[in-house]
């Protein structure tokens, strides 16, 4: 009989995992695993939708813009947020970069994970030509979403991700300006700090000008994202 092979460790595996904060797992605790599952359906069911009626464009030949002259018209602009340093940063602080951009929140216990991992390999993947690449997360959650939570938050997805808040008023702006939904659900249980956020899951991708040039629809691989990014550096 042949000898079994040794398990492959975890540690081979070169591409990054999702992880969930161990402040998102505590959401889906005993009695709160019903309410994790039913926003993990509500998520997905509102990115199809939304991702038609806030992006109309971007819904065409699936989600490519890059052979369109008016790519990303009326679709971004100007911000002023918080990096997880405590900085104040505006869109001007990344003029002349692309940009992976990505709306969510730090308490999503499997969405934002996810997409934030398929970002992040797609960045890999492109190796010394992803160094151009800066990713962004901006929540949709402020009132947790603190600078400092931001900045323990975005250790567990890429080195250079940079975590942006600012005020109900400053995310709305912003959340506005790239036609992003949201909504906070109500509180789970009579505890005010524990509820879930519905919103759009899509990250965009923009370029030097601050021009969107394509977006990537929520269950995009890293492989397709990196194989359209490379074609438009």
């Amino acid at each position: 009989m042949a000898e079994p092979s040794e398990p492959k460790k975890p540690e081979d595996d070169a591409p990054r995992t999702p992880l969930v904060p161990p402040e998102a797992k505590k959401q889906t605790s005993g009695g709160r695993l019903t309410l994790w599952l039913l926003g993990i359906v509500c998520v997905a069911g509102l990115v199809a939708l939304i991702g038609k009626t806030y992006i109309p464009e971007l819904g065409k030949s699936g989600g490519s813009t890059a052979s369109r002259s008016d790519a990303g018209a009326g679709i971004g602009g100007p911000f002023t947020l918080v990096n997880q340093f405590g900085e104040t940063v505006t869109d001007q602080t990344y003029s002349g970069k692309y940009l992976l951009i990505y709306f969510g929140y730090t308490y999503c216990p499997d969405v934002c994970p996810t997409a934030l991992t398929e970002m992040a390999n797609a960045i890999d993947l492109l190796g010394t030509r992803g160094a151009s690449i800066q990713p962004i997360f901006i929540t949709v959650d402020p009132d947790r979403d603190t600078a400092e939570q931001l900045k323990t938050y975005a250790g567990y997805s890429h080195p250079g991700l940079v975590g942006l808040t600012g005020t109900p008023e400053q995310i709305d702006k912003a959340a506005k300006a790239y036609r992003v939904y949201y909504r906070k659900n109500e509180p789970s249980a009579g505890d005010a700090a524990d509820y879930m956020v519905d919103h759009t899951s899509i990250i965009y991708f923009v370029g030097p000008n601050g021009r969107l040039v394509t977006h990537f629809s929520h269950g995009t691989t890293a492989e397709k994202m990196a194989e359209r990014i490379g074609k438009l550096l």
